[in-house]
């Protein structure tokens, strides 16, 4: 028995698949400091300020076919500023990545960073990515030169007798045309489900955030000096279900957004006009809706700009102050540093580490 355990085990060693493998790492900062002037009920007057660190060891290696596999295992370790050592904050990451021909496949905890889009606001609070940063679940993609599509589900909560059960599906992608301007036809979809606690405890009902958003944009930065002069219209369309007690609505609403980049500024401008998208807020808070809460007004604007101090493929460190308008309100204010280094975007780690190099 021994000795076919040892036959085994050189046969494994001297398959391809083995000698090909790789040693793979990678370390992500982030450093941030978000301080918010916000009136009640909008948000919290308070300041954000911490770091986090990102560290990855794994293994990889390319099949006969050309697709890279890869296996990777980390945290990321929060530490608040001016906190003690006990408000620090873990969060494991491993996951599997397959990637081949433009198709790209997660399972497992792993990275935001890994989406082609960054989540838009009315989808995703800044404050919930700063503390919530991986993807529990799976995340699917395909890319081309023509655009993308990419789909993830996010499981949130396991049920528990402290733990609700609560998962989001949600669905984005994007088409490109390029001529004279560049032409985008694209959109968001989303199901985020909250149900509840396990176990026999009373039940405080089930509840659905589902909406749908298709848009059109052009931007007209090619024909002019200007890195991007884009402008997205789309239109939200859902439906908000408290089982419960049976109470449905039907929100709806414009959203536009306008992005101008030069060199190291940019001007960003997002408005919405329509229904409050979070009709149950009040009940449920986060657990639901995971998107701003600026989004229950029937009109928001957010107008920002942004300073890049330094920007390069592998840091980026930008200083941006933004102005939050909604009715019958003074502009809100909100000043944030930001600081994003990636140890795999660095050219000849590139070089070292072809499979280690994230979106």
């Amino acid at each position: 028995m021994k000795r076919l355990f040892y036959i085994f085990l050189f046969t494994m060693l001297c398959t391809p698949y083995v000698c090909a493998q790789q040693f793979l790492y990678d370390v992500d900062f982030l450093g941030y400091f978000d301080n918010r002037e916000y009136q009640a009920p909008y948000g919290l007057h308070q300041t954000l300020f911490a770091v986090r660190l990102s560290p990855e060891i794994g293994v990889g290696f390319t099949d006969p076919t050309g697709g890279t596999h890869k296996l990777m295992a980390g945290v990321h370790y929060t530490q608040p500023m001016g906190g003690e050592w006990d408000t620090y904050q873990f969060n494991p990451t491993v996951y599997y990545q397959y990637n081949y021909k433009g198709f790209r496949m997660h399972f497992g905890a792993l990275p935001y960073n890994y989406r082609i889009e960054k989540m838009p606001d009315f989808l995703m609070y800044d404050s919930i990515a700063y503390m919530h940063p991986n993807i529990q679940g799976a995340l699917f993609q395909y890319s081309s030169q023509h655009g993308y599509v990419e789909a993830m589900c996010d499981w949130r909560g396991m049920p528990s007798a402290t733990r609700k059960e609560m998962f989001r599906i949600v669905v984005n992608g994007n088409y490109q045309h390029r001529g004279l301007f560049t032409y985008l036809v694209g959109g968001w979809a989303q199901l985020n489900h909250k149900a509840n606690l396990g176990g026999s405890l009373p039940h405080e009902g089930v509840a659905d955030d589902i909406l749908m958003m298709p848009q059109l944009g052009i931007d007209f930065a090619p024909a002019t000096p200007l890195d991007t002069l884009l402008l997205n219209v789309g239109y939200i369309g859902g439906v908000q279900r408290d089982r419960a007690d049976g109470s449905t609505y039907y929100p709806h609403g414009l959203l536009c957004n306008f992005e101008l980049r030069w060199r190291f500024i940019s001007l960003t401008n997002t408005l919405y006009w329509g229904d409050n998208q979070m009709p149950f807020y009040e009940r449920h808070g986060h657990d639901l809706n995971q998107g701003d809460p600026f989004y229950r007004q029937p009109f928001y604007d957010k107008l920002g700009l942004a300073l890049y101090i330094l920007r390069k493929d592998f840091i980026h460190i930008y200083g941006a102050y933004n102005l939050h308008f909604v009715p019958n309100c003074k502009p809100q204010h909100q000043q944030q540093v930001i600081v994003r280094f990636m140890l795999d975007k660095i050219p000849a780690i590139q070089s070292k580490h072809p499979t280690s190099k994230h979106l």
